[in-house]
């Protein structure tokens, strides 16, 4: 499912250019280029909560550094997540697809099934959490064909 989705979000940027990358549509939109890092940043956080069981927003100085502007996009991942080809983008998000396969891999079905009973919007398994995690870059994807389709290079 996590494959799946993964092909789905990066068909429509194949080829992209730098400048389609950071196109923003409007002042309170977010470029592809962030969204494709705010999907591997979100995905990155999931694994610290899952596979290494600290509580959600428990993140080391290195990973805040690293990943909590492109989790929160807005302003400031507007003003700072540009200027990257698209490999950029892919190497992070196969870097933490491919740590998150290895964990899952090594996982059970009762891990699965675990309940944090903690968690914000009630009483949640790690199914539901890497379900989550899927469905998340399911709503970008639309996302994403979106601003696709109202880049400037596309008009040519």
């Amino acid at each position: 499912m996590l494959n799946w989705m993964r092909h789905v979000i990066l068909m429509p940027v194949q080829g992209m250019s730098i400048e389609d990358l950071d196109y923003i549509y409007d002042e309170n939109s977010n470029s592809i280029g962030a969204m494709l890092l705010h999907l591997a940043a979100t995905e990155r956080f999931y694994q610290i909560h899952t596979f290494e069981g600290k509580k959600w927003g428990n993140w080391s100085k290195e990973d805040i550094k690293e990943w909590s502007v492109a989790s929160g996009l807005g302003e400031e991942a507007r003003k700072t997540i540009k200027g990257h080809e698209l490999g950029y983008y892919l190497d992070k998000l196969n870097k933490v697809r491919e740590n998150s396969l290895l964990e899952l891999a090594k996982k059970d079905d009762d891990w699965l099934l675990t309940v944090d009973d903690d968690w914000p919007w009630g009483p949640t398994n790690n199914y539901c959490k890497w379900f989550h995690v899927c469905e998340h870059e399911s709503n970008h994807n639309g996302q994403i064909k979106w601003i696709k389709s109202r880049l400037p290079s596309q008009s040519k």
